[in-house]
């Protein structure tokens, strides 16, 4: 059997990765799949580096892997926008397919990069760009293809949930959890990307895109981090059944979408609650399918590596390949969502900050419950509008206030 020539953009953590399995699955990819690949050249910033590959197929020239006539699939690795995302443009401009997991590149360049594809007549598979192993993209484009998906509310970045689970079952500062996270890897030195949302916001940009079938830019992703989520409000959460997540929501009303990402409370009793540690999920609702979540491991190298082989497989197999039909871009996103939201202030302040509320026609659906010091107290509004929240908190400004959103409670 003729082998399939591929090729590396980047060789790290997930390109040495990618390189194990295909090495050690071979014959089981060949035998169940009917495919077999070579790795041609592999695109690496320093030569002198030791890595599990052999030497031989190291460059440092990305045309030794971009214009190699016997390589047609690219397969990228690199981190960041660029030069991952000209990479990949300039691959598919030349008939080349590309297997990716760069959502940030895809996220900043969607356009031009499907147009790309779409022009040349080349394949381009990003499973891996979202939640790893867990094949939320595959089910968006091909399973659910009969349903009209009216949301996608996920945790899509593994770091965050890991910070937030600690939080919220031993009550450790954000600082604490943080610093230990990084300890073990889970976290980046520089955590920016994670803790303040941005990398949920890429992903959740390629999800609603699919889901909607509308091009929903990274731009027009509302995204707010959980830098400021305290210890003590999260507990006080818990004392109305709530459990705090980071979540990516994007919902389709009346053709009026909605694409955020920012810390959030669901029911204790709502599936995406008993997902913790670094695990990612993907709650989905469609017109005819329901309700269902995807669940996994959200990152790794051998996970993310799972993935891009079986985009990789897909892409050799395809007789041609499909890309994502989209019909237009959302100019501007549904920035006034409806939401019940808990808002905690010290115990004195709290009167003060129910009548802003009230000001606004902002109700107040709970009794007021005190935290465990006495010094703090939170309480739950009846659905409500974000401009009436804000206005209402902008009010109170000045005040030591937590302001958090809560999903799927009932109207």
């Amino acid at each position: 059997m003729e082998k399939i020539g591929i090729g590396f953009l980047g060789c790290g953590n997930i390109g040495c990765g990618v390189y194990r399995l295909l090495e050690t699955q071979a014959g089981e990819i060949d035998k169940n799949e009917g495919v077999s690949f070579e790795v041609r050249k592999i695109l690496v910033h320093s030569l002198d580096k030791k890595r599990p590959v052999p030497q031989e197929l190291l460059t440092s020239c990305a045309s030794d892997v971009l214009d190699d006539p016997e390589i047609s699939i690219i397969m990228e690795f690199m981190n960041g926008e660029e030069p991952a995302a000209s990479y990949m443009k300039y691959a598919l401009e030349n008939g080349k397919t590309v297997v990716t997991a760069n959502k940030m590149a895809l996220a900043t360049h969607w356009s031009e990069i499907l147009n790309a594809a779409r022009a040349h007549a080349g394949g381009l598979y990003y499973e891996a760009s979202v939640c790893g192993a867990v094949p939320i993209i595959r089910a968006l484009t091909n399973s659910l293809q009969a349903n009209r998906i009216t949301s996608v509310m996920g945790i899509i970045n593994g770091t965050t949930n890991y910070i937030l689970s600690r939080m919220s079952t031993e009550g450790t500062s954000y600082a604490e959890v943080l610093s230990d996270a990084q300890k073990m890897g889970l976290a980046e030195p520089d955590p920016t990307a994670d803790v303040e949302g941005h990398d949920a916001a890429y992903k959740l940009s390629i999800l609603s895109t699919l889901a909607f079938h509308r091009h929903v830019p990274v731009e027009q992703v509302y995204t707010e981090g959980i830098t400021a989520v305290s210890p003590e409000d999260v507990q006080l959460g818990q004392a109305f059944g709530l459990t705090i997540k980071l979540l990516g929501i994007a919902k389709n009303t009346n053709g009026k979408i909605q694409a955020r990402v920012h810390p959030t409370f669901v029911p204790r009793n709502h599936p995406l609650a008993s997902v913790n540690d670094a695990f990612n999920a993907v709650y989905v609702n469609g017109h005819a399918c329901g309700e269902m979540m995807f669940y996994g491991r959200g990152a790794g190298d051998m996970p993310t590596a799972s993935a891009l082989v079986s985009d990789l497989i897909q892409a050799a197999k395809a007789k041609r390949h499909e890309l994502p039909a989209v019909q237009d871009e959302v100019k501007q996103t549904d920035k006034n969502w409806q939401s019940v939201y808990f808002v905690a202030a010290k115990k004195e302040q709290v009167p003060r900050v129910m009548e802003a509320l009230r000001s606004e026609n902002v109700g107040i659906a709970t009794e007021v419950k005190t935290g465990t010091n006495n010094e703090r107290a939170a309480f739950l509004t009846t659905h409500a509008s974000e401009a009436a929240m804000q206005r209402a908190l902008g009010c109170v400004k000045g005040l030591d206030i937590g302001m958090i959103r809560v999903e799927n409670m009932e109207n």
